[in-house]
């Protein structure tokens, strides 16, 4: 008895060391939770709003960066839980934005106020003495929405997109208006050119916008025949923004073609390659909710995105999705144009603004 005690107190104690030095694995599996609402249920702007096949039914394209960049180092950009407000990025291509729920405090001044790096970065930057001043916002809205705490108002960069429905607008009224930058219609399908596009095209830059050209997707026309189209039409300046393919589904034209979501991918990448070839520049991609839920929902990651939300912000619209501009009205009202002009927002501070510029 005596000499059995220590023997069955050695055999208790290894038992307790083999299990104690057994090490636990586990997964950590992260997982984006999306929303229950279908992008399709969005409600789409009144008649008032021209109709696609003329120009562009309501055009659309904030997106929360997840971690605090480091000092002197580019922000670690992520689809995470929203912060308090959007961090600043450094050197970001426009594919590598994140969209965001909570936006950044509204300016208070008439301009946003921004500091001029004294080596301003990305590809082909520009000399700060090329900066123009960025003008808050002071448009109204026939049919204002409350978005929340996710107004678009907050954001410091607004501008508009326009076609000859706008007719004659005076571009350094509308500038002074929050007009900081305009996408312009310039061509649809194969054969169609907005007959305001030259006008407007010169006069937006000669009144201190950054401006871009967008191209109106026809489904029933071969994508080469397009991008041919429209470099035939928009000339190449390296000051221009981005050009832009506009893809939605449109009930007014003549094609009535529904493609297969295969199909309507690769038109699109045929189109692209061959405008990003010509201008140097990757296009952006603007979308509507529910073309966007049948063919786009995953889709082209490495493009920025543009996108329509109307009724709620792009985050409830398009989970995950990153994008670079917002939609967020197509019943816009403003000194300088006669009736209503869409308003869009672009993600970011004015500083990230210029950065995004001068690298685009």
């Amino acid at each position: 008895m005596f000499m059995r005690l220590p023997a069955g107190l050695l055999y208790l104690g290894l038992l307790a060391t083999l299990a104690g030095c057994q090490s636990q694995s586990t997964s950590d599996v992260l997982s984006v939770g999306t929303s229950s609402e279908k992008t399709g249920a969005i409600a789409m702007p009144s008649a008032n709003i021209p109709s696609a096949a003329a120009t562009k039914t309501a055009r659309a394209p904030i997106m929360p960066p997840a971690a605090v960049p480091g000092q002197g180092s580019a922000p670690a950009l992520a689809m995470a839980t929203p912060p308090q407000r959007p961090v600043p990025f450094e050197n970001v291509q426009p594919q590598l934005i994140p969209a965001v729920a909570e936006p950044m405090a509204r300016p208070t001044a008439e301009k946003a106020n921004f500091v001029i790096p004294s080596s301003p970065t990305g590809a082909g930057s520009m000399h700060p003495r090329s900066r123009m001043p960025i003008y808050s916002q002071r448009f109204r809205d026939a049919k204002p929405i409350n978005f929340g705490r996710a107004s678009p108002r907050a954001y410091a960069v607004h501008g508009v997109d326009v076609s000859r429905w706008q007719g004659n607008i005076d571009w350094a009224k509308l500038r002074t208006q929050g007009a900081n930058f305009a996408f312009i219609k310039a061509t649809d399908g194969g054969d169609h050119t907005d007959p305001m596009f030259k006008t407007n095209w010169n006069g937006s830059k000669s009144a201190g916008l950054k401006r871009g050209a967008y191209h109106f997707f026809y489904w029933c026309r071969t994508a080469g025949e397009q991008a041919d189209w429209f470099i035939r039409n928009v000339p190449r300046d390296p000051e221009a923004l981005p050009p832009v393919i506009d893809v939605e589904w449109n009930h007014d034209s003549a094609c009535r073609q529904k493609l297969s979501p295969k199909l309507v991918r690769e038109k699109m990448k045929v189109f692209m390659e061959k405008v990003e070839r010509h201008y140097g520049k990757r296009p952006i991609i603007y979308t509507a909710p529910d073309f966007y839920e049948d063919n786009l929902e995953g889709a082209f990651a490495e493009y920025p995105f543009w996108l329509r939300a109307v009724a709620e912000h792009p985050s409830k619209v398009y989970p995950n999705r990153r994008w670079v501009f917002w939609q967020y009205s197509g019943s816009g009202l403003s000194h300088g144009v006669t009736g209503r002009i869409d308003l869009n927002t672009f993600y970011g501070s004015a500083e990230d603004w210029h950065r995004w510029v001068a690298s685009n």
